[in-house]
């Protein structure tokens, strides 16, 4: 009776696996009644893991067992790597027991793949090289793939591009379209940690025609949409970045690759605060926490942390930034083998503290990058990317390149047509010859008229100058016949207007650069003349605090003249009864392409009630130039007086 039940149990279950709502992953009328996940058929929903694992309860053929446990193994470590490693031991055991060293080895590489995502690369590496021993030639490119992940989480890229060479060396000999994808996708992942975006980008946009041509969209799909969008997004595309990253998350949150969730999410904070999207920044910081805390992946939950304290440093939430980006860093060591975002967390906690004033640890930050740095971006690391990208170009070009051989041994067996061809290319380098002194001597005369308009434009930035500086001595003789204090004080403002205006055209005849001005040594010398102009120089001190910057004229001019203004209110007013301060200048530009300029003075500071001083001029004439460089400022009164600006600059 109990056998009948248990029967009947069966054959329901069977019909259940065979209905065609969960994408017929299993059709126990065949004698092979698996359909492999990702490899034959994608079409399933989000239960796959459980309807494979409910299948092993019934299946009894080896093959298809293993070939069914392989897979849970492999695609839970997407969702958990606790109950991934599991399946993974389950399936070592049985194979080991029956003495089947293939399916031994395949189950070496899941558990590689695992082993690699819990931070145990050594563990990893010693399995996969084990594995190539046992599997065929069929296997290699995964197991070389993930060869290539232990090799770049230890920051040798040099090592990985070999082994993604490997792979694709393999595709091309078997003939198999997920390899050749998966090469490209890896090539394209080095070239982006490298930097070099545009060729970053052609591998991925490759890997993806790869992968459509099997018209299966499986994890290795996933994870290239999102490192497109990583190109797109360094190469400042924001659309395409989005659009791929959008595309990735669909694929993600539809079968639970927790993994590629991470990261995509990891992505869109970089990409909304660009965006000055704030608020889903954050919503896609808490989600990349989340899914790297249901992975249970530290190298995931350390990159979440990071990227959180980016965008918070961004905000300029120094406090919290260097809170999380510490998490971050405690979640990453004492083993923690990808030294390329690991240099990325110190540098960006050497920028938090910096940010909250905490200079020394700081400077203890900036060391540790300088050094862990130095590991991954090595001399060697770039000359073998660059090598491999030079055979693969050649490579591709061999066949096309054979085939203009061939035309050309035919066309020498063909006398009669030497003459014409010798007498042709004499004509061509007659012509040639004759194009070349042609142009050697244009470009002469370039070169002369370059020289005169480079000497007449300096001459008119001289006479510029000298003009400024007469309507500047204008103004001072004008000062000397009048004895009210205000006329004397407005003046007086108007003189160092004007003669902000004048540094600009003095620096512009006397140094090698006739469109842009050195920002930091032109306010040196322009605080200073001010400082003099008011007789304040023994009593108030003016700090640059910034590295050399160079802006062009349009910008330099209305900038110039608005630190002229915070500069003389803060001598006006901050600092009565002799007392003695300091004025500070920030000035950089940041890499979303937006200039920022801070004017802080630890004078007496302003109540809010308290009634504006003077004529209101200088305010109005700040609100105006802001506006010309299309910018927007806030004013900080509680502790002295801050001027915070932001402009965004318009590339010519």
């Amino acid at each position: 009776m109990i056998f009948i039940e248990n029967n009947i149990l069966r054959l329901v279950f069977i019909f259940f696996l065979s209905f065609p709502v969960n994408g017929q992953i299993f059709d126990f009328s065949q004698q092979d009644p698996y359909k492999k996940v990702f490899v034959e058929t994608d079409a399933f929903d989000a239960s796959y893991l459980q309807e494979l694992e409910d299948a092993l309860k019934i299946v009894k053929q080896d093959t298809v067992y293993y070939n069914i446990l392989n897979d849970l193994a492999y695609y839970w470590h997407t969702r958990n790597l606790v109950t991934a490693l599991k399946f993974t031991r389950k399936g070592l055991k049985l194979t080991s027991q029956k003495k089947d060293s293939l399916w031994h080895g395949k189950f070496r590489i899941t558990q590689g793949a695992i082993l690699l995502r819990q931070e145990k690369l050594d563990a990893a590496e010693v399995v996969l090289k084990t594995a190539e021993r046992k599997v065929e030639k069929i296997e290699l490119p995964l197991l070389f793939t993930q060869l290539g992940y232990v090799y770049e989480r230890r920051g040798k890229l040099d090592l990985a591009a070999d082994y993604a060479m490997k792979s694709l060396a393999l595709g091309e000999e078997i003939n198999d379209d997920w390899a050749r994808g998966m090469a490209y996708s890896d090539l394209s992942n080095l070239f982006w940690k490298q930097g070099k975006y545009d060729e970053g980008l052609k591998y991925g946009l490759m890997s993806l025609s790869f992968f459509e041509r099997r018209n299966i969209e499986d994890l290795d799909y996933d994870f290239t949409l999102y490192i497109v969008g990583n190109n797109y997004l360094s190469l400042e595309k924001y659309e395409e970045a989005m659009d791929y990253y959008l595309r990735a998350i669909t694929i993600g949150e539809r079968y639970g690759f927790y993994n590629n969730l991470s990261d995509v999410y990891i992505s869109l904070v970089a990409l909304y605060d660009i965006l000055d999207d704030f608020e889903n920044a954050e919503k896609a910081g808490e989600n990349a926490i989340k899914y790297a805390y249901l992975l249970d992946n530290s190298f995931m939950l350390m990159r979440s942390y990071l990227s959180v304290g980016e965008l918070q440093i961004q905000n300029q939430d120094y406090s919290a930034a260097i809170e999380n980006i510490e998490k971050s860093i405690a979640v990453a060591t004492p083993n923690f083998g990808d030294h390329f975002f690991l240099s990325k967390a110190y540098n960006n906690l050497g920028m938090a503290y910096a940010g909250n004033e905490q200079y020394k640890e700081a400077y203890a930050a900036f060391s540790k990058y300088d050094s862990i740095s130095s590991l991954v971006f090595t001399a060697e690391a770039d000359q073998r990317i660059a090598q491999l990208e030079t055979q693969f170009n050649v490579a591709q070009k061999e066949n096309t390149i054979q085939q203009q051989g061939n035309r050309l041994i035919q066309q020498r067996t063909r006398q009669n047509l030497i003459s014409l061809v010798a007498v042709l290319l004499f004509l061509t380098l007659t012509v040639l010859l004759v194009a070349f002194f042609n142009n050697r001597r244009k470009n002469r005369l370039l070169a002369e008229q370059n020289r005169e308009k480079e000497f007449l434009l300096k001459e008119i930035h001289h006479r510029v100058k000298n003009n400024l500086q007469i309507v500047s001595s204008l103004l001072a003789l004008q000062t000397a016949q009048t004895n009210n204090p205000t006329v004397v004080s407005a003046m007086k403002e108007s003189q160092n207007r004007v003669y902000s205006m004048s540094m600009i055209h003095q620096r512009l005849y006397q140094k090698e650069h006739l469109s842009s001005i050195e920002m930091k040594d032109y306010l040196k010398n322009l605080g200073s003349h001010i400082l003099e102009s008011f007789g304040l120089e023994d009593r108030i001190q003016i700090v640059c605090h910034f590295q050399e910057l160079h802006l062009d004229v349009d910008t330099a001019v209305p900038l110039g003249l608005i630190i002229n203004e915070l500069i003389t209110n803060s001598l006006k007013y901050a600092f009565p009864n002799n007392r003695k301060g300091k004025i500070y200048i920030d000035l950089s530009r940041e890499a979303s392409g937006i200039l920022k300029l801070e004017v802080k003075d630890n004078g007496l500071g302003s109540l809010a009630d308290e009634p504006a001083k003077g004529t209101g001029f200088g305010k109005k004439l700040i609100e105006l130039l802001t506006r010309q460089l299309d910018g927007s400022f806030k004013v900080n009164t509680t502790a002295g007086t801050q001027y915070l600006f932001l402009f965004k600059l318009h590339r010519m």
